[in-house]
């Protein structure tokens, strides 16, 4: 034992010294962020909701429903799709399908898919994409009138051969320089079409 070790120094409280007081400051920061987050959360929920709801009332017909879709969800498993479903006196109008294109030029594409009953669709939107601005970005509404082509299309209309780019054999134009977009796109609103066809009866039990 070290007799001639200074008093001050012996009791000097072990939190106070440097990797102490660090620790201390970690627990506050830790404490702080919590706070926030518990703060924000409710908020930003709120906000996700009331985004979602004019995101699916874009590809609806005022009247043509009356229950609230945002909130009539059906999570198909092991898929990556996720089934808002607009009714009328409890009976089937459409089906709002969030999905995701893969294979964009920058990544993951997210979609929404309206489609009627009767496997028309509806209006289909751009939700989240890292496509190249003044190229890929043309799948948003408000960079161009490119995604309102395939409204009132099927599976039928045009033919399954014909749901590729006019490039691949197509009827749906690409874009100036930029044709990975909207192969994407187009690609998985088919397969979204097909999904659809395939589990008609059970996305609306």
């Amino acid at each position: 034992m070290d007799t001639n070790k200074p008093e001050s120094e012996a009791s000097f409280p072990e939190w106070l010294k440097p990797g102490g007081l660090l620790g201390v400051f970690a627990l506050i920061f830790i404490f702080l962020l919590a706070f926030t987050y518990e703060l924000t959360r409710e908020r930003i929920a709120i906000q996700d909701q009331l985004r979602l709801e004019a995101q699916l009332k874009q590809l609806l017909v005022p009247g043509s429903y009356d229950n609230e879709p945002a909130t009539d969800i059906y999570q198909p498993a092991n898929s990556n799709r996720i089934v808002y479903r607009a009714r009328l006196n409890n009976s089937p109008v459409a089906a709002l399908i969030k999905t995701v294109a893969k294979d964009g030029y920058s990544g993951s594409i997210q979609l929404l898919v309206g489609i009627k009953t009767s496997g028309e669709i509806l209006g289909v939107r751009a939700l989240e994409h890292r496509e190249t601005p003044g190229l890929g970005d043309d799948i948003n509404l408000s960079r161009s009138d490119w995604i309102l082509s395939f409204n009132n299309r099927s599976l039928r209309d045009p033919s399954p051969e014909g749901w590729a780019v006019t490039k691949d054999g197509g009827v749906f134009d690409a874009f100036t320089g930029a044709t990975i977009t909207p192969r994407a796109v187009i690609g998985e609103i088919k397969k979204t079409l097909i999904y659809f066809e395939d589990h008609h009866k059970e996305l609306f039990q």
